[in-house]
């Protein structure tokens, strides 16, 4: 399995490390291994945490200890891993983009020395591969941004982020999914709820996933927000 490293964290769980860098192909193998692992239903693994390179298992020790996990983990063949996952699930995400959504667009004309058409067609023009998930429920961490909009984070994080707001980090994007503090450059802003903890499945994305976000307009924007996002979700 190659750069595989098998590593103990604790007493009751295992990580599954793929290597040290933020990669598709890496983060495809550790994806890999969760739905293998999935699949075999392993007796005594609880949960599954991918991250950018590795995979956390967590496990029962009394029911399977970290020697057999180990050799189950190191079983999976993982062959062909990095040449895709066949089909892909894409969730198309509205975005309102500048003025009163992304009030940070005139820094990022700044600093790209790119308008605000540019960066908006650039930004959403490529499909975005969910990573992780993580700093807050539903926050999804982006891959694939064009390097022409990347931008350092701000020097001071506000103290409160509107839920929804589409940001960029350096060279990753990402939407806030709650009223959170924040130091990403806000570049707009999207109706669409990535938690929600009164829908059946509270998170929208999940690692491994795509998402495409489409522009609209503000009155767009308002129209979606009024019904929850719910009329964009059905079409």
């Amino acid at each position: 399995m190659g750069t595989l490293k098998i590593l103990p964290a604790g007493d009751r769980a295992l990580v599954a490390e793929f290597g040290n860098v933020i990669d598709e192909a890496v983060n495809r193998r550790v994806n890999a291994l969760r739905q293998a692992l999935s699949a075999e239903a392993v007796p005594g693994v609880r949960e599954m945490i991918p991250t950018y390179r590795s995979l956390l298992i967590e496990y029962n020790p009394a029911v399977i200890s970290f020697a057999a996990l180990r050799a189950r983990v190191e079983a999976c063949d993982l062959a062909g891993a990095e040449g895709g996952e066949g089909a892909r699930r894409v969730l198309e995400i509205p975005c309102c983009y500048g003025g009163a959504y992304g009030e940070d667009m005139g820094d990022m004309e700044r600093i790209t020395g790119l308008s605000e058409r540019e960066i908006v067609s650039i930004h959403a023009g490529r499909e975005y591969r969910v990573y992780m998930l993580g700093f807050l429920p539903g926050f999804a961490y982006l891959g694939g941004m064009d390097e022409r909009i990347a931008a350092p984070r701000l020097p001071s994080p506000r103290v409160t982020i509107p839920a929804g707001s589409v940001g960029i980090g350096g060279s990753q994007t990402g939407v806030y999914p709650m009223a959170s503090p924040g130091g990403w450059r806000l570049i707009g802003r999207t109706p669409v709820a990535f938690y929600d903890p009164e829908r059946e499945k509270p998170v929208l994305c999940e690692a491994g996933d795509y998402i495409r976000f489409v522009p609209v307009s503000a009155q767009e924007y308002e129209r979606l927000a009024k019904e929850g996002g719910a009329s964009w979700a059905s079409s």
